[in-house]
């Protein structure tokens, strides 16, 4: 006797044209899977690089006394004239004109003492 969930007598072969068709559609799942696994993973490396490899720096102690001007030295290449100069909060912006005829724009860290960026001026 037959019951409405005894499904092996019910099962019949597929056509081939639906056979085929539910292949396409296996096999497209199976790729979608492995590129949305690999996605998440990449997500993940970049997630746990950012937070570990990067981690900002201990700001370097320069020691000041309060009240004391604040004074150190910042190596400039050779042959360099300051053209200007601009303070935003820790960073100073120096615009050099070099001695070779380039210009260039250092970014120095006053709490680090170092310069953190350099960035060489070119006409297009």
């Amino acid at each position: 006797m037959a019951g409405p969930l005894d499904l092996e007598q019910d099962e019949k072969p597929l056509d081939p044209a639906v056979e085929k068709v539910r292949r396409k559609l296996v096999r497209f799942v199976a790729v979608n899977l492995g590129l949305m696994f690999f996605d998440v993973m990449a997500v993940l490396v970049a997630v746990v690089y950012k937070s570990g490899v990067l981690a900002p720096a201990a700001p370097v102690a320069v020691s000041r006394v309060p009240g004391e001007i604040a004074s150190g030295d910042i190596a400039l290449p050779a042959g360099a004239r300051v053209v200007s100069q601009s303070l935003s909060g820790e960073r100073l912006s120096l615009h050099l004109a070099l001695s070779g005829g380039g210009e260039t724009i250092l970014i120095y860290d006053t709490t680090q003492a170092r310069i953190v960026g350099r960035y060489t001026l070119k006409a297009e």
